[in-house]
C-alpha cells in the first residue's frame, strides 16, 4: 500500500514538474518574439525612423518624433493588458497567449513592408504609429499571461526561477534584435541600411512567430486558473476582473509602478537613448552601442536565472533592493564615461546598469507582482499594473531623456539625475513594501 502511494505521489510530482517546464518554455518563447519585436522598434527608431519617416523636420525634432512613436506603443500596452487580461481571467491564460504572439509578429512584419515618407508622404508616419500601437496592444497582453502561466504552474519555493524565462526572453529578444541589426549594419553602407537593410529584421519576425506558436501549442492551462474557474461563483464571473482588482487592491497598482522604475529607466537609457545620444551628440560609431546591446542580451540569459535562484533562496526583496541601489550608483559614472569617450568605462557601466541593476530587479517581478492579486483577477490586475507602469516609467523614457538633453543644450546631467532618482525611488518602495510570508523574505 505504501509503495502504491509513493508511486502515485512520484507520478503526480513528475506530471506537475513536466507541466511547469512546458509552461516556463512556452512563456519564454513568446516573450522572445514580443520583446524582439518591441525592442527592434526602439533600436531602429534611434537609427532610421527620423530619416525615413520624418525627413521634413529638423534632425533634433525628427529624433524626438521617432522616439515619440516609440512611446506610442507603451500608451496602448495598458489597453492590451485590460482586454487580454479580462478574457485571460475568464477564458484562460493559454488562449490569450496564442493570440498575442501572432498579433505582435504580424504587426512587426508589416512595419518591415511599410513605404517611407518619400513614397507615400504623411501616410507613412501615420501607418507607422498605427502599427506601433498594435505592437503595444499585443505586448500589453503578453506579460501578464506569460508571467501567470509560469508562476502558477511553478513548484513551491522555485517561482522566481521558473518564471524568470519571461525576463530571459527579454534578453534573448534584445540579443536577436540588436545582433541582426548589427550584422546587417556591418554588411551594408549607410545608404543601403537606410534604404532597405533595416527592414530585414522586421520581416524575420515571422520566423520567430512560427517557432513560438509551435512551442506554446504544447502548453497546458494554469493549474490555479482551472481550480478557480470551477469554484468561482457565477456572480463573480459577471464582474469585470480589472474592476475587481482595482477595488480590492488599489495600492498594488502604485507599488508596481514604483517598483518598475529602476528596470525601465536602466534598460531603455542604455539600449535606446544612449544609442542615439552617443552617435548624434558625441559622434561615436553606432556599432559601439549595438555591440553593448549584444553583450547585455547575452549576459542576461545567465544573470537573470542566476539572480532568480538566489532570490528563491535568500529572499526577493534583498536581491531587488541591491539591484536598485547599483542602478542609482551607476547613473553618473555611465554618463561621465560617455562624455570621456571611454569605451571600457561605457561597457563596464552599461553592464552595471543592465546586467546587475536591471536583471536583479526583473528576476523577481513575476512572483511579486502576481501575488499582489487574487487568482480570479490576477491576469487583469498584474497585467494592467505592469503595463501602466510601462507607460509612466518606460515608454517615453528615451523621449524624456532626449528632451532633457535638447533643453540643456546637449548636457547630460539632468538625464543622470532622472535615472538615479528613479532607481532610488524603487529601492525605497521595495524596502518599505510589506509582502506575504510565502515570499521568502
Amino acid at each position: 500500500m505504501d509503495t502504491t502511494l509513493a508511486s502515485s505521489a512520484y507520478e503526480e510530482h513528475t506530471v506537475a514538474l513536466s507541466r511547469a517546464k512546458r509552461a516556463a518554455w512556452g512563456s519564454f518563447a513568446g516573450a522572445v518574439v514580443d520583446w524582439y519585436d518591441f525592442l527592434l522598434y526602439g533600436i531602429t527608431a534611434a537609427l532610421v525612423f527620423n530619416h525615413e519617416f520624418f525627413p521634413q523636420i529638423s534632425p533634433a525634432m525628427g529624433t524626438l518624433a521617432a522616439f515619440a512613436t516609440f512611446g506610442v506603443g507603451f500608451l496602448f500596452r495598458p489597453l492590451g493588458g485590460i482586454i487580454f487580461g479580462h478574457f485571460g481571467d475568464l477564458l484562460g491564460r493559454k488562449r490569450m497567449l496564442m493570440l498575442t504572439v501572432w498579433l505582435m509578429g504580424l504587426s512587426t512584419a508589416c512595419i518591415g513592408l511599410l513605404p517611407s515618407f518619400g513614397s507615400i508622404g504623411w501616410w507613412a508616419p501615420a501607418l507607422l504609429v498605427l502599427l506601433r500601437a498594435i505592437q503595444g496592444f499585443a505586448v500589453g497582453g503578453e506579460w501578464g499571461g506569460a508571467a501567470l502561466l509560469s508562476v502558477e504552474n511553478a513548484p513551491v519555493g522555485k517561482k522566481a526561477f521558473y518564471s524568470s524565462g519571461v525576463q530571459v526572453g527579454y534578453g534573448v529578444g534584445l540579443l536577436l534584435s540588436t545582433g541582426l541589426v548589427s550584422l546587417i549594419s556591418h554588411f551594408t553602407n549607410d545608404s543601403q541600411f537606410l534604404e532597405w537593410g533595416w527592414r530585414i529584421p522586421f520581416l524575420f519576425s515571422v520566423v520567430l512567430v512560427l517557432a513560438a506558436w509551435r512551442i506554446r501549442n504544447d502548453m497546458e492551462e494554469s493549474v490555479e486558473f482551472e481550480k478557480q474557474a470551477v469554484t468561482k461563483p457565477a456572480s463573480a464571473r459577471r464582474t469585470l476582473p480589472v474592476i475587481e482588482a482595482i477595488r480590492r487592491h488599489p495600492g498594488s497598482f502604485l507599488l508596481i509602478i514604483a517598483l518598475r522604475l529602476c528596470e525601465l529607466l536602466t534598460m531603455y537609457i542604455v539600449t535606446t537613448f544612449a544609442l542615439n545620444y552617443s552617435t548624434v551628440n558625441l559622434g561615436m560609431p553606432r556599432e559601439l552601442f549595438l555591440n553593448v546591446g549584444l553583450c547585455v542580451g547575452a549576459i542576461s540569459c545567465f544573470t537573470i536565472p542566476l539572480f532568480a535562484l538566489l532570490a528563491d533562496k535568500y529572499g526577493r526583496k534583498r536581491i531587488y533592493i541591491t539591484g536598485a541601489l547599483i542602478g542609482a550608483a551607476s547613473a553618473f559614472p555611465f554618463f561621465m564615461a560617455l562624455e570621456a569617450h571611454s569605451v571600457a568605462g561605457i561597457i563596464i557601466c552599461s553592464l552595471l546598469l543592465a546586467n546587475l541593476a536591471h536583471d536583479m530587479v526583473v528576476c523577481v517581478q513575476q512572483p511579486i507582482f502576481t501575488e499582489l492579486f487574487g487568482a480570479s483577477y490576477r491576469y487583469s490586475g498584474a497585467g494592467v499594473g505592469y503595463q501602466v507602469a510601462s507607460v509612466i516609467g518606460g515608454g517615453f523614457t528615451p523621449f524624456i531623456a532626449a528632451a532633457l538633453v535638447t533643453f540643456s543644450q546637449g548636457a547630460w546631467h539632468s538625464v543622470a539625475i532622472y535615472l538615479m532618482a528613479g532607481c532610488l525611488l524603487s529601492a525605497v518602495v521595495a524596502f518599505l513594501m510589506k509582502t506575504p510570508a510565502t515570499n521568502n523574505e
